[in-house]
């Protein structure tokens, strides 16, 4: 068997021809038509011919193919099947390398990964919250390959009944890291923090244990005396209040509105699905009071209700600082889209999908889903404007002046 045809220059040479130049033994250095060359073991076993391949050319040498090609060799004669033995290395290196990555970096892996994807900035600030308070306590230094039931039950069931919510969104966030890794080929086998068919049969369902909290909410009939008293305050802050009640908006919503998304003539105010919880634009009818707020606002930035940095809109804190101020104890701003609720349905004969509609509201029924497709805008533009005038009775109310809060 002659060995060693090639020589180093022959494998640069500019004007090699496309074809298979053999060294011998079985080693060939393949060159392409398009100049790519490759290094290949040919061999035949049990009259099969097969094709090896050992590298580029560009990054093995002549003397590292031959090396590998004398390997490949050895392991003919010793029985084995040089590319079956070469892909069980292969696994082995990576089942090595997998052992090394333990759930932490796959968490923070996963979620960078992940971090484009999501509308909200915060949501990867609030993965990696939950993941380093409840998780990676107890698994964090684990290889992810080796993370199993127990371990996420560790996890899990200490909060599963006291925190039940919280433990939802952790075993969801788990189960993300460990499909992740699947992915990535760091771990094999069923996911075990999978809830159908496998949590589901160790751990209540999240209904049966979970206690529903509302959000404080004022009643409907005392909000009239409370705009009255808040038309009383000086600042963004109230202007921005009593337009999150007047639209049954949600706080997010208003603080980060910007001036774009009004359409004066429609007198509509069109939320991006960036900024809705139910990830889909949502159309705002406003009511006369609510555009005279509007229009009383100078424009400082792109944000209507900008906050104390300018470029930035109010903060999360603005609403809650100016009810204390007030000495309003036990209500949230959020808790005005309940009073909302209640005086619709109390109050008026508004149907249900029309308020549900309002709070923009992702509703299950087929029947409700289909009639919402007209977004029964009209009729929401009735409702609101109803509702401001039983918020507002005194048509001659004025809006304060735009003052900074301070």
């Amino acid at each position: 068997m002659e060995l060693k045809r090639l020589r180093a220059l022959d494998v640069s040479r500019a004007n090699l021809k496309p074809g298979m130049h053999p060294d011998g033994g079985g080693l060939y250095l393949k060159v392409a038509a398009g100049g790519s060359r490759q290094w290949i073991f040919r061999y035949r076993k049990a009259g099969k011919l097969t094709d090896m391949g050992l590298g580029g050319a560009a990054s093995v040498s002549l003397m590292q193919a031959r090396q590998q090609a004398a390997e490949a060799r050895s392991m003919l004669v010793a029985g084995k099947m040089p590319l079956v033995a070469k892909k069980e290395q292969r696994a082995f290196q990576h089942a090595a390398q997998a052992r090394g990555v333990t759930f932490e970096q796959a968490a923070r892996d996963c979620i960078e990964a992940r971090k484009s994807g999501w509308r909200n900035a915060k949501h990867a600030a609030q993965w990696t919250a939950t993941l380093e308070t409840y998780a990676f306590p107890t698994m964090g230094r684990v290889p992810v390959a080796e993370v199993d039931i127990t371990m996420v039950l560790r996890v899990l069931q200490p909060i599963w009944d006291k925190k039940t919510e919280t433990a939802s969104r952790v075993r969801q966030r788990i189960e993300a890291v460990l499909d992740y890794a699947k992915v990535r080929e760091l771990r094999t086998g069923d996911n075990p923090a999978r809830w159908k068919g496998h949590l589901a049969g160790v751990l209540p369902p999240r209904t049966k244990v979970q206690k529903v909290q509302h959000q404080p909410a004022m009643p409907y009939r005392d909000v009239p005396s409370f705009i009255a008293r808040l038309n009383g305050q000086q600042g963004v802050t109230a202007l921005a209040l009593e337009f999150l009640i007047l639209t049954a908006a949600r706080s997010a919503e208003v603080t980060g509105a910007t001036w774009n998304e009004i359409e004066l003539k429609a007198a509509t105010w069109t939320i991006p699905g960036s900024r809705i919880k139910a990830g889909r634009e949502h159309k705002v009818p406003l009511s006369k009071r609510a555009m005279d707020i509007f229009m009383s606002l100078p424009r400082v930035d792109d944000h209507i209700f900008p906050g104390q940095s300018r470029g930035n809109g109010l903060s999360s804190g603005a609403f809650r600082a100016l009810l204390e101020r007030m000495g309003v104890d036990g209500i949230v701003p959020h808790g005005f889209r309940s009073s909302f609720r209640d005086w619709a349905a109390e109050q008026t004969n508004f149907p249900r999908e029309v308020a549900e509609a309002a709070l923009a509201h992702v509703t299950g029924d087929k029947v409700e889903a289909a009639y919402r497709r007209s977004d029964l805008f009209d009729k929401r533009r009735k409702m609101m404007e109803a509702w401001a005038t039983y918020c507002v009775p005194r048509r001659s109310a004025k809006v304060v002046p735009l003052l900074r809060d301070h």
